[in-house]
């Protein structure tokens, strides 16, 4: 049998996007470990892909050839059938459709099942943009609030490279769970303590960083911004504010200190939940600090203060004159990399008058049909929309209409698609070729498919050009190739590329995106900031015109709830968002639910017994974790499980609302659930 290793890329949703070596056997996938081809990656890698990559793409829930429904919606009844008829059946139903509501009756509902840029978006939207079906949103369910805040802020360009954390004196890790979901980072806030930095961590969670940071500071879900406010006044009252600086490069400072000078360090303590102390502790250590690094993560955009939270954190820097080529904030990696989106994605096809739909609003249009016209035909791809998308109930319940025709294309039978009519096998990352730049470093890389599809699947491009063929779509752009795709994606005239077009870079080895100067890029070395002044902007007039008078500058809005507990949901160990890669779905994979002992004892509660977490929209059975790793009214539960792991058929998505919205972006507010606990 033949033997080989060949270089691959992760694409699964983390910001690591790490190389890969695959071992293959006989065209099966047999090991899967770390590279140096990334430098970041330096040969390590997640237990989960290491350990769960095979059973990935040749495990018993893989699909391999097209399959219609035969049972009721959610019930995993299908029939195998061919291409063909399956092409056939979606272009009779989807015209069907067009005929009588009209294109805008069709949708897409997809996400960042794989982040290469040919997966992801490229033959797809180009098939629905010459459709004419309705816009997605997506950015509301994850990201938006960040890009927004840090766009907002200091422009579309990048912040420093993850690599900066190695050397930082200090080191802020921000609603982060990095151990987790950014592996490598904590390997360089790691080198950094050995060589005497320090590392703190903000958020609610106890996390496994928590535990190595030499400062946890575990504040209420949702005070982040008053706990920046707070710091903000604090590094003043210490002369820490760098007012040459501040003069020469910020603008709305003296408005953006009068909204923190309300919160000074002894107000925001007691609404923050943490010590006076520590709040003290951390601004010594950041004047002090050269360099220092920022790495805010996602959990901090999760609430209704989300962008308020990011803007106030990423503001400090500024406000100290700590942003160069070893200080700064690693966020706005996508940045990096010279993208042409409108190339590969044609949005010049779209008609004029096209509607845009918010991603979190498709449940709530699919049960009440409040659209006109109505949703009458849906494609699910690169998403698993059941598991991930706040009220879950509702998503449910709108994809159990019979009168919306749902075409699925996934790699995995997943919950979601057991309620779709039709369902297309794709291939995986492992099975396709792709370009991959990172949203958490500065490296891009191309891939070439390391095994053969297996079974019928087919990479996502290649079934959208069958799509497109069978829809009679006869414009050139339907035709691209796979490289051609690629050099589509990015610009080849810019100097970060050398004069390389997407399809010529080398595989298994990364390129560095990198000034013109040929260092790593870096704000206030060889990047500035790209805001209408040119400055950093504490008060932005882009975040009012594009989200309300409000946004112009961060703020605070308090939570009121009929429940007492508020819900987190980190990540997980055993999952990239709703990827099984070891644990989460079956009946006894559900993840536990972690309280704090004095919440448990008035309710009667027991570690270890089952308990019910409920509010008006679901109901989750819970195997109770009493534990101090979170704060009194807190409880936090992983995300990502699937619905047989509880035997109310509900997993936590169920309890977030999907009408809540962050300040920016409409964004989701999954670390903004309010629930209460009962013994089940």
């Amino acid at each position: 049998m033949a033997v080989f290793e060949r270089a691959s890329v992760c694409t699964l949703d983390c910001p690591d996007t790490c190389s890969l070596t695959v071992t293959v056997n006989d065209g099966r996938i047999i090991k899967v470990r770390g590279s140096d081809a990334l430098p970041y990656t330096d040969d390590v890698i997640c237990n989960k892909v290491a350990r769960h990559s095979a059973e990935f793409v040749h495990g018993k829930g893989r699909l391999l050839w097209p399959l219609r429904r035969l049972g009721s919606r959610g019930s995993g009844q299908f029939a195998r059938i061919g291409w063909d008829e399956a092409l056939d059946e979606i272009h009779e139903r989807v015209i069907a459709v067009i005929e009588r509501f009209g294109p805008q009756a069709v949708m897409p509902l997809n996400y960042a099942g794989p982040h290469g840029m040919l997966s992801t978006d490229s033959m797809s939207l180009r098939f629905f943009h010459r459709l004419g079906a309705s816009q997605l949103y997506r950015r509301a369910l994850c990201g938006g609030v960040r890009s927004e805040a840090w766009a907002g802020t200091y422009g579309a360009v990048p912040g420093i490279s993850p690599e900066a954390a190695a050397d930082a004196a200090l080191n802020i890790v921000w609603g982060n769970n990095a151990t987790v979901a950014n592996l490598h980072l904590v390997r360089q806030t790691r080198a950094a303590q050995r060589k005497g930095g320090r590392l703190t961590v903000i958020d609610p969670l106890r996390t496994k960083i928590a535990e190595q940071a030499d400062l946890h500071l575990a504040l209420r879900p949702g005070t982040d911004v008053l706990l920046a406010f707070a710091l903000a006044v604090e590094l003043e009252r210490l002369g820490a504010h760098d007012r040459a600086f501040i003069a020469e490069h910020v603008a709305g400072y003296d408005e953006f200190m009068a909204l923190a000078q309300a919160w000074p360090a002894e107000m925001a303590a007691g609404e923050c939940g943490v010590a006076l102390g520590d709040i003290r502790r951390l601004a010594m250590w950041m004047a002090e600090a050269d360099p220092l690094v920022l790495a805010p993560g996602n959990g901090l955009e999760r609430g209704r203060n989300g962008g308020s939270g990011i803007r106030a954190a990423i503001a400090l820097p500024a406000l100290l004159g700590k942003l160069g080529p070893r200080s700064g904030i690693v966020l706005g990696a996508g940045n990096a990399f010279p993208k042409t989106p409108a190339k590969l994605q044609r949005p010049d096809l779209v008609p004029p008058g096209t509607r845009t739909i918010n991603i979190l609003d498709v449940g709530r249009h699919l049960e009440r049909d409040d659209l006109d016209p109505p949703l009458r035909a849906v494609f699910i791809y690169n998403h698993n929309p059941i598991v991930v998308h706040p009220d879950q109930n509702r998503l449910r319940t709108g994809l159990s209409r019979e009168e919306v025709f749902l075409v699925g294309i996934e790699i995995a039978m997943t919950e979601s698609m057991q309620y779709c009519d039709i369902v297309l096998p794709a291939a995986s990352h492992f099975e396709s070729d792709d370009l991959y730049p990172s949203y958490g470093h500065h490296w891009l890389q191309r891939a070439e498919a390391v095994i053969l599809p297996v079974g019928e699947a087919l990479p996502n491009t290649e079934i959208f050009r069958r799509l497109a063929a069978r829809f009679a779509f006869s414009d050139d752009c339907f035709r691209a190739s796979d490289h051609e795709l690629m050099d589509d994606a990015v610009d080849p005239g810019d100097p970060r590329l050398h004069g390389l077009r997407g399809s010529q870079l080398p595989t298994g080895e990364a390129m560095r995106m990198s000034g013109p100067d040929g260092r790593p890029l870096a704000l206030f070395d060889n990047v500035m900031p790209d805001t209408p002044s040119g400055r950093i902007e504490l008060a932005s007039e882009v975040l009012k015109q594009r989200w309300g008078e409000a946004a112009r500058l961060p703020g605070f809005r308090p939570r009121t709830a009929k429940f007492p507990l508020a819900l987190i949901s980190p990540s997980s160990a055993s999952r990239i968002s709703s990827t099984l890669l070891g644990r989460g779905g079956k009946p006894d994979e559900a993840p536990p639910l972690q309280m704090h002992p004095e919440d448990a004892r008035p309710r009667g509660l027991t570690d270890k017994r089952p308990v019910r977490v409920w509010n008006d929209r679901g109901s989750v059975i819970l195997k109770l974790q009493l534990t101090d790793a979170v704060p009194p009214g807190v409880v936090a539960s992983e995300k990502g499980a699937w619905l047989a792991t509880s035997p109310t058929g509900q997993t936590i998505s169920a309890l977030v609302s999907a009408d809540d919205r962050a300040d920016l972006a409409q964004g989701a507010c999954f670390n903004d659930t309010r629930v209460e606990v009962v013994q089940a």
